[in-house]
């Protein structure tokens, strides 16, 4: 557990110091934010933080390969996979901040980097389907990788929309992740908590963490299409590392060991998710290409509803935390427990989502988007 949390610690403080240079760049080369019809920002902004969320990244794993116990981890070339396909995606969203990519090639850069994590074993070897290991063809299982990937990469993409969301809401699913990942590897038979999984999590945890101070309204810098982009596949990267393990080492109980393995990724991408699922419902009722832009997001609800900024961040961190944590506690409670917890997040967040607005104070009431 030390080395995990130096490795977040190294994370977080790298990506922080980080930030300046890669917003000096960033206005060296002009990538800035501009105000558009759909954002919320009142002037253009910087951006290219993933250029620091990546410097991060690559810190904690050096210094990890010097660590006595996490330098087993990269035995295998897993880590290095992860690596070299957040340098890619992390170089196209950079090139896209820059001077804006069209979706295409966005989208293949992001499924070439899928495939190299694949080629060097970041992918999916058999998929839990009620309680069993289930494996299907190798072509098919890479295939699901990339996809899986891609739509993790593009759903925390649709909801960096307002100062620190992004950031927030990966790393408390990052946190929730590692905590799943590290309990899991200790019932192993012999117990083993090196894991690629755990790893990629206590990283990604601590970029968000170092990344968010300048992130957070008002931002000074956004991570942009190299964030939100490199903190989808990681994330996707720490998810997938962990379903070839057996459904029986995440619980004894049959009904647990057949949903959880399943539940918990689910849940903690289930913010992102449910916003890209919205989305292309919507554009595709009307008529549009599901990646053609609009303000109806989750977070732009959030505003008109009567939400300030600030707020409307915090309770989509909320409201990420019950998917998150809500799943992962079926796995550290009894199944009474867990479900009266989740029952009373959920209260919780739509008591505050329902009535905050009309508690606002006099005359500080947000403008309507």
């Amino acid at each position: 557990m030390r080395e995990y949390l130096f490795v977040l610690l190294v994370a977080m403080v790298a990506t922080y110091v980080a930030v300046p240079a890669a917003y000096r760049l960033a206005v060296r080369v002009g990538a800035f934010t501009q105000v558009r019809d759909r954002d919320v920002h009142a002037v253009p902004i910087p951006r290219l933080g993933g250029v620091a969320v990546f410097v991060g990244f690559l810190a904690a794993t050096l210094v990890a390969t010097k660590l006595p116990y996490l330098r087993a981890v990269f035995d295998t070339p897993e880590i290095w996979g992860v690596l070299l396909g957040g340098a890619i995606v992390c170089a196209v969203g950079a090139i896209d901040d820059v001077v804006e990519l069209d979706a295409l090639t966005k989208f293949a850069g992001q499924i070439i980097a899928a495939g190299l994590m694949a080629f060097l074993g970041v992918q999916l070897f058999s998929i839990p389907v009620f309680g069993v290991t289930t494996v299907l063809p190798a072509p098919l299982l890479v295939l699901l990788t990339i996809f899986t990937v891609v739509v993790a990469t593009n759903a925390v993409n649709f909801i960096d929309g307002l100062d620190g969301l992004a950031s927030g809401v990966v790393a408390i699913a990052a946190l929730t992740f590692f905590a799943y990942s590290y309990s899991i590897s200790r019932t192993f038979d012999p117990p083993n908590v090196l894991s690629s999984a755990t790893f990629v999590s206590a990283a990604l945890a601590g970029c968000c963490l170092g990344f968010l101070p300048h992130n957070f309204y008002p931002a000074r810098l956004f991570m942009g299409d190299s964030g939100a982009l490199l903190l989808g596949l990681l994330l996707a990267a720490a998810m997938i590392s962990t379903t070839g393990i057996s459904p029986a080492q995440v619980s004894a109980n049959a009904v647990k060991a057949s949903v959880l393995p399943l539940l918990v990724p689910t849940g903690i991408l289930l913010l992102p998710l449910l916003d890209v699922l919205l989305a292309v419902i919507r554009r595709t009722r009307a008529g549009r290409h599901p990646w053609s832009p609009d303000a109806q997001h989750l977070h732009h609800r959030m505003l008109r509803i009567g939400h300030g900024h600030r707020r409307a961040v915090l309770l989509l961190w909320l409201w990420a935390a019950v998917a998150s944590v809500g799943s992962v506690a079926y796995f550290f409670l009894p199944a009474g427990g867990a479900t009266a917890l989740l029952a009373g997040l959920l209260m919780l967040a739509l008591g505050l989502t329902r009535w905050l607005p009309r508690f606002s104070a006099a005359g500080h009431r947000p403008k309507k988007y």
